[in-house]
Protein backbone atom coordinates (compact mmCIF):
# COMPACT_ATOMS: atom_id res chain seq x y z
CA UNK A 1 0.00 0.00 0.00
CA UNK A 2 1.34 3.42 -1.02
CA UNK A 3 0.39 6.38 1.19
CA UNK A 4 0.61 9.94 -0.09
CA UNK A 5 0.00 13.10 1.88
CA UNK A 6 -1.49 15.68 -0.46
CA UNK A 7 -1.37 19.35 0.54
CA UNK A 8 -4.10 21.22 -1.32
CA UNK A 9 -4.70 24.91 -2.05
CA UNK A 10 -8.33 25.75 -2.76
CA UNK A 11 -10.74 28.60 -3.25
CA UNK A 12 -11.21 29.59 0.39
CA UNK A 13 -14.91 30.30 -0.04
CA UNK A 14 -15.53 26.68 -1.12
CA UNK A 15 -13.36 24.68 1.32
CA UNK A 16 -16.18 22.54 2.80
CA UNK A 17 -17.61 21.54 -0.60
CA UNK A 18 -14.16 20.81 -2.03
CA UNK A 19 -13.19 18.77 1.04
CA UNK A 20 -16.36 16.69 0.71
CA UNK A 21 -15.71 16.06 -2.99
CA UNK A 22 -12.16 14.92 -2.25
CA UNK A 23 -13.25 12.76 0.69
CA UNK A 24 -15.76 10.98 -1.57
CA UNK A 25 -12.96 9.59 -3.77
CA UNK A 26 -12.28 5.89 -3.19
CA UNK A 27 -8.52 6.26 -2.64
CA UNK A 28 -8.86 9.09 -0.12
CA UNK A 29 -9.06 7.94 3.50
CA UNK A 30 -9.18 11.34 5.25
CA UNK A 31 -9.35 15.02 4.44
CA UNK A 32 -8.39 17.67 7.00
CA UNK A 33 -8.99 21.41 6.82
CA UNK A 34 -5.88 23.08 8.22
CA UNK A 35 -4.28 26.42 8.96
CA UNK A 36 -1.20 27.67 7.16
CA UNK A 37 -0.13 27.81 3.54
CA UNK A 38 -2.51 25.05 2.43
CA UNK A 39 -6.23 24.75 2.99
CA UNK A 40 -6.69 20.97 3.00
CA UNK A 41 -4.61 17.85 3.56
CA UNK A 42 -5.75 14.58 2.03
CA UNK A 43 -4.45 11.12 2.87
CA UNK A 44 -4.37 9.04 -0.31
CA UNK A 45 -3.81 5.29 -0.20
CA UNK A 46 -3.31 3.29 -3.40
CA UNK A 47 -1.89 -0.11 -4.36
CA UNK A 48 0.82 1.11 -6.75
CA UNK A 49 2.77 4.29 -7.46
CA UNK A 50 1.20 4.56 -10.92
CA UNK A 51 -2.23 4.81 -9.26
CA UNK A 52 -1.19 8.13 -7.68
CA UNK A 53 -1.34 9.74 -11.13
CA UNK A 54 -4.92 8.56 -11.54
CA UNK A 55 -5.97 10.00 -8.18
CA UNK A 56 -4.01 13.22 -7.69
CA UNK A 57 -3.72 14.93 -11.09
CA UNK A 58 -6.47 12.74 -12.55
CA UNK A 59 -9.16 13.38 -9.93
CA UNK A 60 -8.22 15.72 -7.07
CA UNK A 61 -6.69 18.43 -9.25
CA UNK A 62 -9.74 18.39 -11.53
CA UNK A 63 -12.23 19.16 -8.76
CA UNK A 64 -13.55 22.70 -9.29
CA UNK A 65 -11.92 25.05 -6.78
CA UNK A 66 -8.69 23.07 -6.34
CA UNK A 67 -5.94 25.53 -7.20
CA UNK A 68 -2.86 23.38 -6.62
CA UNK A 69 -1.40 20.37 -4.84
CA UNK A 70 1.90 19.37 -3.26
CA UNK A 71 2.31 15.62 -2.81
CA UNK A 72 4.53 13.77 -0.33
CA UNK A 73 4.89 9.99 -0.60
CA UNK A 74 5.38 8.19 2.73
CA UNK A 75 8.26 5.72 3.06
CA UNK A 76 7.28 4.22 6.40
CA UNK A 77 4.53 4.68 8.98
CA UNK A 78 5.26 5.31 12.65
CA UNK A 79 2.01 5.57 14.54
CA UNK A 80 1.15 4.84 18.14
CA UNK A 81 -1.49 2.39 16.92
CA UNK A 82 1.09 0.42 14.89
CA UNK A 83 3.61 0.40 17.73
CA UNK A 84 1.05 -0.87 20.25
CA UNK A 85 0.01 -3.66 17.89
CA UNK A 86 3.62 -4.71 17.29
CA UNK A 87 4.46 -4.88 21.00
CA UNK A 88 1.21 -6.68 21.82
CA UNK A 89 2.06 -9.66 19.60
CA UNK A 90 2.24 -12.82 21.70
CA UNK A 91 0.98 -11.15 24.87
CA UNK A 92 -2.52 -12.61 24.70
CA UNK A 93 -3.15 -15.24 27.37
Amino acid sequence: MITAIVLIKTSVDRIPEIAESIAALDSVSEVFSVTGTYDLIAMVRVKAHDDLADVIPGMISKIPGVEGTDTHVAFRTYSQHDLEAAFAIGLDN
